[in-house]
C-alpha cells in the first residue's frame, strides 16, 4: 500500500466537476457493487481502480490499488465511501437513435437524484435509448451515477437538440402534460417517443408542438402534481403493461 500524493487526490477528486469530465473523458463510479459490476461487464471502460479491500476480476488486467479509508473518504464524492472507488472512461454514445422499442426523451430534467432514478427505472422495464435536451442532468454526475445504481452504463444516453430531434421524428410521439389524456383509456403503440418534462416548469412549449399524443396520469388525492421520476416510472409501466397484452 503506498499511499495516495496529494496531487493524485486532487485530480481524482476533480473528475466530480462536469467540465473536468469532459475534458479528460473520465467519470467516477463508486461502491463496491459497482465498481464489481463495471469490472465484469465493463472491463474496457475502467482505467483505474481504488479499493480499501483487495480483490481481482479475471477480465481486468490491471492493479486494483489499495488504499486506506482515509484516503477514499479523501477522494470519494459520497458522504459515507463504500470500499471501492473506479475511473472509467465516458462512453461515445451513438448520435443517430435507434431503438426498436419505446424511446424515452427528456425535457430539461435538472435534479441528478431524479435523473438517475429514471434511469434506472427506464433500465427496469427495458428501455435502451433514451434523448436528453443538453440542459439535462449530466449522466456522469456523480448523484446521477449513484441514484441510476450502474444503468447509465448500460444506456444509449445522447444529448442532443431535443426539438431538432422531435422536429425529424417519424414515431408517435407521446407527452407527459396536465391537459393529456388519461393514461388508462388511451391506446398505447409499441414504438414511439414518451416525453418527460422539466421537475418544476413541465415540458417546454417549443416541444409541446411536436407531441402528438398528449397523455396524463389522474390523481386520486389532494397533491398538484407527481415527482418526474415517479411519474415516469408510472406511465413506463403501464406501456409495458399494455405491450405485454397485445
Amino acid at each position: 500500500m503506498s499511499g495516495l500524493s496529494k496531487n493524485k487526490i486532487k485530480w481524482i477528486r476533480s473528475l466530480q466537476l462536469k467540465k473536468n469530465r469532459d475534458d479528460l473523458g473520465l467519470f467516477l463510479v463508486e461502491g463496491e457493487k459497482m465498481v464489481a459490476e463495471a469490472l465484469r461487464d465493463f472491463p474496457e471502460m475502467v482505467e483505474e481502480v481504488y479499493s480499501t479491500t483487495d480483490f481481482t476480476f479475471p477480465k481486468f488486467n490491471k492493479k486494483v490499488e489499495l488504499i486506506t479509508k482515509i484516503e477514499l473518504s479523501q477522494i470519494s464524492a459520497l458522504k459515507t465511501p463504500n470500499k471501492s472507488l473506479a475511473i472509467l472512461k465516458k462512453v461515445n454514445n451513438k448520435e443517430s437513435v435507434k431503438s426498436k422499442g419505446l424511446i424515452l426523451a427528456l425535457d430539461g430534467v435538472q435534479d441528478p437524484g431524479n435523473m438517475g432514478t429514471i434511469l434506472r427505472t427506464a433500465d427496469w422495464f427495458g428501455i435502451d435509448t433514451v434523448v436528453c435536451s443538453e440542459d439535462t442532468a449530466d449522466i456522469y454526475n456523480p448523484k446521477v451515477i449513484q441514484a441510476s445504481m450502474g444503468s447509465m452504463l448500460r444506456m444509449n444516453v445522447i444529448y442532443t437538440s431535443l426539438e431538432n430531434y422531435l422536429a425529424t421524428c417519424e414515431l408517435p410521439i407521446f407527452g407527459a402534460l396536465l391537459e393529456g389524456e388519461n393514461v388508462y383509456g388511451r391506446s398505447l403503440e409499441k414504438i414511439g417517443v414518451l416525453v418527460m418534462g422539466n421537475e418544476g416548469k413541465g415540458i417546454r412549449p417549443n416541444i409541446k408542438t411536436y407531441i402528438n399524443t398528449p397523455i396524463h396520469i389522474p390523481g386520486f388525492g389532494k397533491a398538484e402534481s407527481l415527482n418526474v421520476a415517479v411519474a415516469t416510472g408510472i406511465l413506463l409501466s403501464e406501456f409495458k403493461r399494455r405491450e405485454g397484452q397485445c
